[in-house]
C-alpha cells in the first residue's frame, strides 16, 4: 500500500510543487486547499494519488473535520508524514504594518501549522491503537526564518516561532518515534511574486521608509524570479521523509554559500550594516 502524506496549501506555489513530487515518488496525498476549483484541477493533473482536503488552515473546525476525513480514508493506518507548508508573506516596515496584517502572518504561519498538527498527530502515530509505524512532521519554514531581512519583520516572526516550536515538538514526539524536520527554503519562483508585485504600500508612502521599502521589493522580486522552482522543494521534502537519517534541517538555499553558509557566519552587527547600506537604511 502507498504512503500517505498531508500536504498544507498544495493548491499552488510550493505546496502545489511538493504534492506533485511525492504524488511522483509513489506517495498518496492529502492536499489542502480552500476552493473546490483548485480541488477538482489538482485532482485532475495529479489523478488519483491526490485526495483533496478543503479547509482554510486558520479554521479550527474545518481542521478536525478533515482530520476526521483522512482518518476514515486511512482506515487503521498511520500517516508518513505531515507536511505544514501554507504560508503567507506582507511586507512593511514594523513600526507602521498595522496590526491585523502582523497577526494575519502569525495566524497563518505559525499559529496553523500549531493546529493542523494537534489534529493529525493521532494519524501519525500518537495514537498508540494505531497500525504501522510513526510518521514524519514536515515544517516550512525560511530563510528568513533565522536572518530577519528588513520588512518582512511579522514573515520573520512567524518563522523564527515555527522554528523554535519545531526544536520543542521534535524532542516532545520522541516518546511516539514521530520525528520533526524543518526545510528553510530561499527564493523559489512562485505566485507569491506576483503577490508582492500587487501589494499597496500607500500606507507608507508619507513615512522614512518609502524608498527603502520600494527598493526592497524590487530586488525582492528580481532575485524571486531567478529563484528554485516548486518542484526542487519537493524533492528536498521528500529527502526528509524517506531518508533513513534525515537531517533535523534542511537549508534548501541556490548558491548556498553566498546566500545562507557565509551569512549565517557574519556578525550580526556587520550583517546589520551589509543590509542596512543595501537598501538605504543607515542613519544619515
Amino acid at each position: 500500500m502507498a504512503k500517505s502524506v498531508i500536504v498544507t496549501g498544495a493548491s499552488t506555489g510550493i505546496g502545489r510543487g511538493i504534492a506533485g513530487v511525492l504524488v511522483q515518488r509513489g506517495f498518496n496525498v492529502f492536499g489542502t486547499v480552500r476552493k473546490q476549483v483548485d480541488a477538482e484541477r489538482l485532482q485532475s493533473e495529479l489523478g488519483t494519488a491526490f485526495m483533496p482536503l478543503l479547509m482554510d488552515v486558520t479554521d479550527q473546525e474545518a481542521v478536525t473535520r478533515a482530520a476526521d476525513q483522512t482518518r476514515e480514508a486511512l482506515g487503521q493506518s498511520n500517516l508518513a508524514g505531515l507536511v505544514n507548508n501554507a504560508g503567507i508573506a506582507f511586507a512593511g516596515p514594523l513600526v507602521h504594518q498595522p496590526l491585523p496584517e502582523f497577526r494575519r502572518q502569525l495566524e497563518v504561519n505559525l499559529i496553523a501549522p500549531f493546529t493542523v498538527t494537534q489534529a493529525f498527530a493521532g494519524l501519525l502515530g500518537a495514537d498508540r491503537k494505531r497500525e504501522g509505524g510513526p510518521g514524519r512532521i514536515v515544517n516550512i519554514s525560511s530563510v528568513g526564518g533565522k536572518t530577519g531581512p528588513p520588512f518582512l519583520g511579522a514573515y520573520a516572526a512567524s518563522k523564527h516561532g515555527l522554528e523554535g516550536m519545531s526544536e520543542s515538538l521534535r524532542r516532545e514526539l520522541m516518546i511516539y518515534g514521530i520525528d520533526v524536520i524543518v526545510i528553510g527554503p530561499g527564493y523559489v519562483n512562485t505566485a507569491v511574486l506576483d503577490k508582492a508585485e500587487a501589494q499597496d504600500f500607500e500606507i507608507y508612502r508619507s513615512t522614512d521608509y518609502a524608498a527603502s521599502l520600494n527598493q526592497f521589493r524590487k530586488m525582492f522580486i528580481a532575485e524571486g524570479r531567478k529563484g528554485s522552482p516548486p518542484q526542487s522543494i519537493g524533492e528536498v521534502v521528500y529527502t526528509a521523509l524517506s531518508a533513513r537519517k534525515p537531517k533535523v534541517r534542511y537549508a534548501a538555499v541556490q548558491h548556498k554559500l553566498k546566500n545562507w553558509t557565509i551569512p549565517m557566519q557574519l556578525p550580526k552587527r556587520l550583517l546589520d550594516r551589509l543590509m542596512g547600506k543595501q537598501f538605504g537604511l543607515l542613519p544619515s
